[in-house]
């Protein structure tokens, strides 16, 4: 049973999970993946917020439904979730950092500074 957190939608822990397993391997482009059920019992929640999950991949040209046999990864799905990823982290987080790096009067070279090192560690 996976453990949510309160401070984001159950649904959206529920992608960032599915894009874990795309990016990790455990499913596979163009495979089935786990029903909406089977999901929602693996993870202890209502099979409508799986549902919703499963509508916001598929919106994204993720999985798609193919009648009577269930959810398929795309062909393309971990190109996808790459570029989603990349998305939030421009759009939101790194705004977000460097509104911190104004508040703590961090400079973009002390960044690159510490990027550096991180790069040099094996």
């Amino acid at each position: 049973m996976m453990q949510f957190r309160e401070d984001r939608p159950i649904y959206r822990q529920i992608v960032d999970y599915a894009y874990s397993c795309i990016l990790n391997g455990e499913w596979e482009e163009g495979k089935r993946i786990p029903s909406v059920r089977e999901l929602g019992v693996q993870m202890a929640v209502n099979t409508h917020t799986v549902l919703k999950a499963y509508e916001y991949l598929t919106d994204h040209g993720i999985i798609a439904s193919q009648r009577g046999m269930g959810y398929f990864l795309s062909a393309d799905a971990r190109q996808r979730v790459n570029q989603d990823r990349k998305d939030v982290f421009f759009g939101i987080e790194l705004v977000d950092i460097f509104k911190q790096m104004q508040l703590l009067d961090i400079s973009i070279d002390q960044v690159v500074e510490k990027w550096q090192e991180f790069n040099k560690i094996p």
